[in-house]
């Protein structure tokens, strides 16, 4: 890797391994994975149920951590940081996307954007999030609750809050898992579009071959290894 790409690098994991120990046996998820992403790209991760997709999204967003091997956020080296250090890393340049939106149901959807501005003690978090709800097509849906939302609705607010403190970076699971696919089309146009006026780097697992192939690279993870593939082996 030329000195250029290291310091375009946002996110770089080195020889990471994971392991869970079950009883006597032990499960390696991860086999030594190694791969870098660069400011501003937007990557997709595919592969089988059950193939360590998630769990590597995890380790890359500070979520978790390897058994072993290095894994470098933001610039920094999180790989032997706690959870509160890796908690800061995140709440200073990472967004979060889930296949089933994580919104807390006591607070509105002004509210539930609000909430990483506010966890960072930052002013001017309510027209921020006013601001990413409006750019979402929620600018008239800020003090409903999540249960007097659609599930594309859910969605929305959940990505209004992914952006709403200007991360560098984006991990995105199965964004579109829980939405038909009427609605999962403006979902993945919000998504991009936001990535793209906003300036952010993107990572996202799916199953959406579609969806996928959208994305600047296509990585597949099978048998806890890592390979980079082209578009048109996506559908091998």
């Amino acid at each position: 890797m030329t000195e250029t790409s290291e310091k375009l690098a946002v996110l770089k994991l080195a020889g990471v391994k994971k392991t869970y120990h079950s009883g006597r046996e032990d499960l390696e998820v991860l086999k030594g994975i190694s791969f870098s992403v660069n400011e501003g790209e937007t990557v997709s991760i595919i592969g089988p149920s059950g193939s360590g997709k998630t769990t590597l999204l995890g380790i890359c967003a500070g979520l978790d951590q390897p058994s072993s091997g290095e894994v470098a956020l933001c610039g920094q080296d999180i790989s032997g940081l706690g959870e509160d250090e890796r908690a800061a890393v995140r709440s200073e340049s990472v967004g979060f996307v889930f296949q089933n939106f994580q919104l807390i149901p006591t607070l509105t959807a002004l509210e539930n954007v609000m909430v990483p501005l506010e966890l960072r003690g930052e002013r001017g978090a309510k027209a921020r999030a006013k601001e990413l709800l409006e750019k979402v097509g929620l600018g008239d849906r800020t003090t409903h609750y999540p249960i007097q939302l659609s599930g594309g609705e859910q969605q929305r607010v959940a990505l209004a809050r992914a952006f709403v403190n200007k991360p560098r970076i984006l991990f995105a699971d199965e964004p579109t898992g829980n939405l038909d696919a009427d609605t999962s089309e403006p979902i993945v146009d919000l998504l991009f579009g936001l990535n793209k006026t906003e300036g952010t780097t993107l990572v996202l697992v799916t199953h959406d071959l579609e969806l996928a192939q959208t994305t600047d690279r296509l990585l597949r993870i099978d048998h806890g290894q890592l390979r980079e593939i082209s578009s048109s082996d996506a559908n091998e």
